[in-house]
Parts: structure tokens; sequence; C-alpha cells
């Protein structure tokens, strides 16, 4: 449970720990797996689906001796509708519903023995289609719905006590549309996940449980929003942890403060250089406000902060963080913006790390970052 994060994986992360090292880049492995088994090709019948079938996927992606089986495949569906002009003009596909992963199940008696537990993997791949994109623009925060929130004093119209956004629990927009927008015949992402969560638990109520939840980049904001959901509505929920990787900004301070008392434990791995880690909005801290001692520039930031909270654009990093860096790396080819932020940079990265005295390993074995298909 202390690579699962319980204590918050105090003492583990500088240097970074063996096992946990090794803990990191299994679960980064269930996330390639829903790359490689995503069809990319637009002009493909099977575009935006899932190329193989469950009982197979994790086989096929190099991962036959996990000791884990898919229990369900998971589509996220976007809320936002192109006019057919659009569309026309340049031939986009436009696929309101895509395969984004599955929740596995660990149920081989040696690995749960070494775990100490029956562990439940939720895996998210990162933006893949023409609309997640669009739905990663809309960046500024929205107030949690009802049925979300843990706010106590939300009433039916989804106002609390008074108009001051900062005191409710606020996410980026786009991101919480792909979890919950759902059509006349495909569920939204948060109702397969709730629904396939609680049978897990009801099966396996008796023993051991924990719950990862791991993605990268569009799929590591979807992990920890589906953290908040799962702590904030499931009853008798098993420890719930996120590791996630490459992942942009999601909600705001108090959002980050509610994961916090839930007890949900996330584990960011970030790379200095990845553009995508820093965004959206920006991070305002008062405290660098108050320390200022030059009177016109701590005006100039109170004047900053309150413009962008008035935008809805004031986020807040969550979770324990292991930071990384490409450019500090000896044995990775320093890249562009693709490369920085590519999930296999991401594992090679934690492969090499040592610390942050003694960033990387001279030598090192290379993370076999490319599944058996």
């Amino acid at each position: 449970m202390q690579y699962q994060g319980i204590n918050h994986w105090e003492g583990l992360l500088d240097p970074l720990d063996d096992n946990l090292r090794w803990e990191i880049l299994r679960y980064g492995q269930f996330v390639e797996a829903a790359y490689h088994s995503f069809d990319f090709d637009p002009s493909s019948p099977t575009y935006a689906t899932c190329r193989f079938p469950k009982t197979s996927l994790l086989s096929r992606c190099g991962l036959n001796n996990s000791g884990y089986k898919i229990t369900k495949n998971l589509r996220a569906t976007c809320g936002i509708r192109l006019p057919k002009w659009i569309n026309k003009m340049y031939e986009l596909p436009r696929n309101q519903s895509s395969w984004i992963g599955y929740v596995a199940v660990c149920h081989d008696k040696e690995e749960i023995a070494r775990l100490g537990r029956r562990d439940v993997v939720i895996a998210l791949r990162g933006t893949s289609t023409c609309l997640e994109w669009l739905e990663n623009l809309r960046a500024t925060l929205t107030k949690l719905p009802n049925h979300m929130s843990k706010d106590n004093n939300v009433d039916d119209n989804n106002n609390s006590g008074g108009d001051n956004n900062s005191a409710r629990a606020m996410v980026e927009n786009g991101f919480l549309s792909l979890y919950v927008s759902k059509t006349a015949t495909n569920p939204s992402l948060q109702d397969m996940i709730r629904e396939e969560i609680a049978r897990i638990i009801q099966s396996y109520g008796d023993e051991p449980l924990s719950l990862t939840i791991t993605g990268h980049s569009l799929g590591a904001a979807l992990a920890i929003l589906s953290a908040y959901d799962i702590t904030a509505t499931l009853k008798n929920a098993p420890m719930v942890t996120v590791v996630s990787f490459g992942g942009p900004r999601v909600g705001n301070d108090v959002f980050r403060n509610q994961l916090e008392q839930s007890g949900t434990r996330i584990l960011r791995i970030v790379n200095s250089d990845d553009v995508i880690t820093r965004v959206p909005g920006f991070v305002v801290k008062n405290d660098d406000v108050a320390s200022i001692g030059d009177v016109h520039v701590a005006r100039l930031q109170s004047w900053f902060h309150k413009r962008v909270e008035d935008m809805q654009l004031v986020y807040a990093d969550v979770g324990q963080e292991l930071r990384l860096s490409s450019k500090e790396s000896p044995y990775l080819k320093k890249g562009d913006f693709a490369t920085c932020h590519d999930l296999k940079t991401y594992l090679r990265l934690v492969n090499g790390f040592v610390s942050s005295s003694c960033p990387y390993m001279n030598e090192v074995t290379e993370y076999q970052s490319e599944p058996l298909l």
C-alpha cells in the first residue's frame, strides 16, 4: 500500500524507489495497451473503436502475463456538435462517441498475493479524435453538476450560498463534457465507470481491493475526474489511486482540496519540457502577492489574479509530483513538442530517473515500450 500512495509516496520519489519505478512502468503499459488497441485510421469502417476483443486485448499488446482480465470497454462522448457545413467543407470525421480505454481486474493469485490485494485498473488513452481536440480547447472552468458535487449547500439550480465561484469546485469545461456527455445509444463515460466499479465492489467487496486509475494526457485528466466522482458517489469505495502521465490541469483549488479530503491519492508524472502539463489556465497563489515588497508589483499581481479569476482560468495542480526532464536525460534524444509529450518518452524517463541531485543513470536497461502486436 506504500506504493499505492497510502502515505503520499513519502520518501519514495526522490530518490525514486526501484519498486515504485516498476509499478509506475507497469501501469504505464496498461495505458500503452489502450493506445495500441485504438483504431486511428479515419478511413477505416472501425475508426475510433477498439481493434481487439476484450479477451485478447492485453495479450495482443504484450501484457499476456499481467495477471489482469478486462471486464469492461469504455467510451467517451463529445458534447460538441459541429455544424453540417463544417463537415462538408473539411470532411472531418465526426465520431461523437469513441473507445477510450477499459477496466481490468487482477485475477492471478500470485499477483494478488504480491500486491496484497485485488487491484482494479482503469486505463485511459489521450486525445485521438477531432472532436476530442475541440473539447480540449474549452479551457474555462465550469461548476460540477449536482450529481458530482461534494458541496452540501448546493441547491437544485446548481447555486451555492453565494455568487462567489471560488467557493465551488470547478473543472475544465471540455474534460467534464467528455466525462458526462451521452447519446441515445451511448451512455456517458461516467455512467459506464460508475456501473462497472459498483459491480466489481459488489462481486469482490469481501476482499481487500484497490482501484488504480491511470491515463496519459486527456486520459490523465479524465482519470482525476473519475477518481473524484467515484469517491463522491460510491458507497464503500476502495482506496483510489491515480497514476497520471503528462496530464493537464483539471480544476480549481476547491476541487483539489475536496480530492485531498476524500483520501484519493494522485501521483502526477510530469516532464518539465512538456507544455501540456502547464495548461490550461494559470496557477496564481495569493501568498506570492503578499510576499512581494513593491506595492506596484503587488497591485499588478492582484489585478492579474482578479482578471484570470473572472475569466474562470485560475487552476490548481493536484497530488504528488514526480518531475522529470527530457533535456537532462543523457540517453533520450532532445525532441520537439510532440516527443516531449509522448507516453513512450515518459516511460523512458521514469525508467532512467534516479533523483533530483543525480537525475539520470549513465547506463540504463532500455525500457521495452513497443508491445508485441
